[in-house]
């Protein structure tokens, strides 16, 4: 079976991207070029940010995808983590509210790339 192994997030300075994604999930960088740094999430897969690719070479391609943070522990852990996170001034784009499958809120990485978080499945 071949599955995907790599999620590629498209940011405008990977470094900086990459210090906030590390900072928000507490992890470093196996990997770092100047445009491209990958993290390590366990079972051979990779969350990567890239800057090496920008709108002129994408030309009308719509990017429509999230970072998922999946926690246990419930809607009272989900409402810390955002507690948390808005004392770090992470921008929050939808406040944590009760969804289908769970509690769940939106934020954004600084080039406004989307980031949930929602309960294990």
């Amino acid at each position: 079976m071949t599955a995907p192994n790599m999620f590629i997030v498209y940011v405008t300075d990977a470094p900086a991207s990459a210090r906030f994604y590390g900072d928000l999930f507490d992890m470093k960088p196996v990997f770092e070029s100047p445009r491209f740094i990958a993290f390590d999430l366990g079972g051979g897969v990779q969350l990567a940010l890239w800057s090496g690719v920008d709108d002129d070479h994408l030309g009308a391609v719509t990017r429509t995808s999230e970072v998922c943070l999946t926690i246990d522990g419930g809607a009272d852990r989900i409402d810390a983590l955002h507690r948390d996170w808005m004392a770090r001034g992470v921008r929050i784009v939808m406040e944590p509210h009760d969804e289908v499958f769970g509690r769940t809120f939106l934020a954004t990485d600084p080039d406004g790339n989307l980031i949930r978080v929602a309960p294990v499945d």
